[in-house]
């Protein structure tokens, strides 16, 4: 796959590929456009509905479709496609189970220069506090790709979480990701597990401890809730973990990876690297680095963080 399209791009032209030859997979979407879900309009207009700025409508309106036996994803903005339809979601996914695709483009600061309104930094939390709900937070367009095929066959409501920038390329083809995560990098010591955009920031900071490659090691978890097996199994003997995300702390990635090690009565030291509540929603602008700096996931402030964790006794 060419790496110069965009994760919704890669999302919905496999979707594409997929309706034309199964009639029951139907697409609902709150959003003004874009070129893949274009192509879906002009050439089945009869499995594409847009409704418009009405993300309550087009939940419910999902879930009506799927009660009659169709495939539905919906489509919007992140924070639109969450947050605006809350209840919707919390009723007719979480506690009907009907299972919808809730697909969100813009995840974290992806929408860099929209301002808070279009952030969306508190989505993984809100939406794990919800039993029955899966949580798909995509890496790279070869895990977009896979995620539709994955969510075409999926039995429970699940939301699929894109990043809206051109990321790193980072997987092949023939990867799969039923585990819920990916080890990227083995590591003796110490695991850094990050999630969506962030992993490609990991991949980054693990070049500089080159000099100690054999102790840091990388897991792309992309998968809530977490494959609590997989996950201890991954981390076995490890004697410190650092958690990497563009999202609020509490609820989000590094909270389900302490939970999980609570739970398995697993205790080892974990370093979480997020969004502070006390910086709250940002107003900065100049672009996705220039905010992550103001909340210090930058990839400089990421890696002086690990150091004084690493170098803790």
């Amino acid at each position: 796959m060419a790496n110069n399209i965009t994760q919704r791009d890669a999302f919905w032209d496999r979707i594409y590929e997929i309706a034309e030859t199964n009639r029951d997979v139907v697409i609902i979407s709150a959003d003004m456009g874009a070129p893949s879900l274009d192509k879906i309009r002009k050439n089945l207009p009869s499995q594409f509905i847009n409704t418009g700025i009405a993300e309550q409508n087009t939940i419910t309106l999902a879930a009506g479709l799927s009660m009659t036996g169709k495939k539905v994803f919906t489509y919007a903005i992140a924070p639109f496609i969450t947050l605006r339809c809350l209840e919707q979601i919390r009723v007719e996914c979480s506690i009907m189970k009907i299972p919808i695709t809730i697909v969100g483009v813009g995840g974290g600061f992806g929408y860099e220069d929209s301002g808070p309104t279009h952030h969306i930094i508190e989505d993984m939390a809100i939406m794990r506090a919800m039993p029955d709900i899966v949580i798909n937070n995509v890496t790279d367009n070869v895990m977009a790709k896979a995620f539709a095929d994955i969510s075409c066959n999926l039995k429970k409501p699940n939301y699929v979480r894109l990043d809206r920038q051109i990321l790193p390329q980072i997987y092949n083809e023939n990867d799969r990701f039923d585990r819920g995560l990916s080890v990227l990098k083995k590591g003796r010591d110490f695991y850094i597990i990050s999630t969506g955009c962030m992993t490609s920031v990991a991949l980054e900071i693990i070049k500089e401890f080159a000099y100690e490659t054999d102790k840091i090691g990388l897991i792309d978890l992309y998968t809530l809730p977490i494959n609590e097996k997989e996950l201890i199994k991954s981390i076995d003997s490890v004697k410190k973990i650092i958690t990497i995300e563009e999202h609020f702390l509490p609820g989000g990635l590094g909270s389900a990876v302490c939970e999980t090690l609570i739970d398995n009565n697993i205790n080892i030291p974990v370093k979480r690297i997020g969004l502070v509540h006390d910086i709250g929603y940002s107003y900065i602008y100049g672009g996705r680095e220039i905010i992550r700096q103001h909340y210090g996931i930058d990839k400089k402030s990421i890696i002086q963080k690990i150091k004084e964790f690493l170098n803790e006794q």
